[in-house]
């Protein structure tokens, strides 16, 4: 029984007597855990690890690719997403990925833009239904895959399309093209629904309990022996982006462009209980800046919750550096501390930055740069 089950099981039947249990089996919390979840209707989000009702925690995500260039803020829709990834794209500039499960009232989520192969990867590993509007060349093998799961919004370089993007995707009066490509709920069911994707986790993701490890409902993962990390730059040469740590809520507030980071939708700003850094390896695809990040091969990175951040390393099972598809690599990446066990993270929404390992002194977390944090391993 690992952690993660028995903080859930935990956490569950404190909520049913009144009081923290302690002291139970792990399989008898299992199955109470089961038994209760089923018979309320509520279960553990893979995505934040908080409960959330059935139809929500069991149905797979959306990931959508979402501009991140000053001319396209603010974004529709992205206070929603559990989880978002940053990571650069040609140019300098970054583009977000938002994995949303619960979007059911968000009336408009956007604006959508074009793939780059990496993120296919990040949307695989959650099991998500990938979107995207475009793709860069060196993107069309990964997503022609046929367990490749996405809603594309139009055809090129060769992309095996079906015109779904006519019934998914919409373009708004209110930003200026390209940067007006939206969607929404009905729209992406409507998607779903064209294409015949089926919107069940499978069994094995399902026996896996998902992919992070949560901390329980009572549980505060404090990295007591981590260094202050009260303000969090990854170092993006175009947005300049940054976390700043509010000790109230105990969340990382996101800024970018010199000012704090809003939902177009609610005007709020966003806010993140976890930040993971993962660095990569790279090379180009070519001179025009396209970038082959390898986000399946492993390396080092930050965990960074509550004020603190440690060093980590990451991987993925089974992953195969000769073979860019093979299927190992499309799995969970799993990111560990410095005495290899698998970190537990805080319960709520992460934001993981993809950074380049050539690019780890432009990384500060509190006052270190991400080189002298790593060096810490």
């Amino acid at each position: 029984m690992n952690r993660k089950k028995l903080f859930a099981g935990l956490s569950l039947a404190a909520m049913l007597l009144g009081s923290m249990v302690m002291g139970v089996q792990a399989t008898e919390t299992e199955a109470q855990t089961t038994e209760t979840t089923e018979e309320d209707g509520w279960v553990r989000s893979y995505l934040t690890g908080k409960l959330v009702p059935e139809s929500i925690g069991r149905t797979i995500p959306i990931a959508v690719m979402i501009n991140n260039i000053a001319d396209a803020l603010p974004q529709s829709g992205i206070s929603n997403a559990a989880i978002v990834y940053e990571a650069p794209v040609e140019g300098a500039i970054t583009r977000l990925m938002a994995i949303m499960e619960d979007y059911q009232d968000v009336e408009r989520i956007g604006s959508v833009r074009s793939c780059r192969e990496y993120y296919v990867y990040f949307a695989r590993e959650f099991e998500a239904i990938y979107m995207h509007y475009g793709h860069a060349v060196y993107a069309t093998g990964v997503l022609n895959l046929s367990d490749t799961v996405r809603l594309s919004g139009m055809a090129d370089y060769d992309l095996v399309y079906d015109g779904e993007g006519d019934v998914t995707y919409y373009r708004s009066d209110d930003f200026v093209s390209p940067y007006n490509v939206f969607t929404n709920y009905s729209l992406i069911q409507a998607g779903i629904e064209y294409k015949g994707i089926s919107t069940d986790y499978s069994e094995e993701y399902i026996e896996n309990n998902g992919h992070y490890q949560f901390a329980g409902d009572d549980e505060i993962i404090t990295l007591d022996d981590g260094v202050d990390a009260l303000t969090v730059k990854p170092g993006y040469s175009y947005n300049y982006p940054s976390f700043e740590y509010d000790e109230e809520t105990g969340k990382y507030t996101r800024y970018q462009f010199g000012s704090q980071q809003i939902d177009y939708l609610t005007q709020k700003g966003l806010t993140y209980d976890n930040i993971l850094i993962q660095y990569c390896s790279w090379t180009k695809w070519d001179d025009n800046g396209y970038l082959d990040i390898n986000v399946y091969s492993g390396g080092d990175g930050v965990y960074i919750t509550h004020g603190k951040a440690i060093p980590i390393t990451w991987s993925k099972d089974d992953a195969d550096a000769d073979n860019r598809y093979a299927d190992g690599n499309f799995g969970v990446t799993h990111y560990y501390n410095l005495d290899g066990e698998e970190i537990t993270m805080n319960q709520g929404k992460t934001w993981v930055c993809i950074v380049l390992d050539s690019s780890k002194d432009s990384v500060t977390i509190g006052d270190m740069t991400g080189t002298e944090l790593a060096s810490l391993s």
